[in-house]
């Protein structure tokens, strides 16, 4: 089936993109009786000591925490966790902004989520309805609900597979067949060209690339009270990771919401310009 208008993906990282700290900031830890600096301490003495990934390692300092301290995860414990994340300013409103701004130029623009946090927590979250997909790490749970392995990890590397599902319209996480699967560029329900990546540090490098290199658009976001996040920022520009540094304010008249814009004319017009061709 053709379509009538070209669907634009907007696919965001969450921890320092849409809020400045990371999620298990602004609940659980505090729940467990730790400090942050405490708990990613802990989280990074054993990756090192174990060689493990750092992403199971807070995963089963997570459980292990919760354990000791006497509370459940239930995925309604970790919703609760994500109801008082802090975002930053103008993120409540940049999903209508923007799209309003497609309906008005004639493209139809989804959110999705692809992120090494939790999506138990993100869904907490006060803006989880804004996202057609999140792609998240997860928990399996036991007959009574409760944690007991993790059940999805998503570390830098894996946050790539779930670029290529959203290109592909593949919105299971356990998919490993159908994401394979060869399609012609014509075929895909999202073309990379159509995809607009947000990111904030070294490990969105490898979805920038990729983004980057067939054809979609890029963006380094930081802090803008955060000098070193700045300057992560200005060097993924220099080197070529993305093509564009802005602050991560999302409201009508900041440079994020300028370049975006500009963006989505951009595709419209390929879009037009490759229809008229054929």
């Amino acid at each position: 089936m053709v379509q009538k208008k070209p669907i634009v993906a907007l696919v965001y990282d969450y921890d320092g993109t849409l809020s400045p700290g990371n999620m298990q900031e602004f609940g659980f830890i505090q729940a467990v009786g730790k400090t942050a600096d405490e708990f990613w301490r802990m989280s990074d003495s054993i990756a090192i000591g174990q060689d493990a990934s750092n992403v199971l390692s807070y995963m089963k300092l997570m459980f292990d925490e919760a354990k000791r301290n006497g509370i459940k995860l239930r995925r309604e414990d970790f919703e609760r966790f994500g109801q008082n994340i802090q975002l930053f300013d103008g993120v409540r409103e940049w999903f209508r902004l923007i799209n309003r701004y497609g309906e008005e130029h004639g493209v139809r623009i989804e959110h999705y989520i692809n992120s090494s946090g939790l999506k138990e927590i993100i869904e907490g979250s006060p803006i989880a309805h804004e996202f057609k997909h999140i792609f998240a790490g997860t928990f399996i749970y036991d007959a009574n609900g409760e944690a007991e392995w993790p059940g999805i990890a998503v570390d830098y590397t894996a946050k790539t597979q779930f670029l290529f599902k959203i290109s592909k319209g593949i919105f299971s996480a356990r998919d490993n067949k159908q994401v394979n699967e060869s399609m012609a560029e014509d075929k895909k329900r999202i073309p990379f060209t159509h995809m607009i990546y947000f990111g904030d540090g070294d490990t969105d490098v490898p979805c920038m690339k990729i983004v980057g290199m067939f054809g979609g658009h890029s963006i380094a976001v930081y802090d803008p009270q955060n000098e070193r996040k700045r300057a992560t920022a200005a060097k993924l520009k220099r080197q070529g990771r993305v093509a564009f540094a802005v602050p991560a304010v999302y409201t009508a008249e900041s440079p994020a919401y300028r370049v975006v814009t500009a963006i989505i004319d951009k595709i419209k017009a390929d879009w037009v310009l490759s229809r008229l061709s054929k």
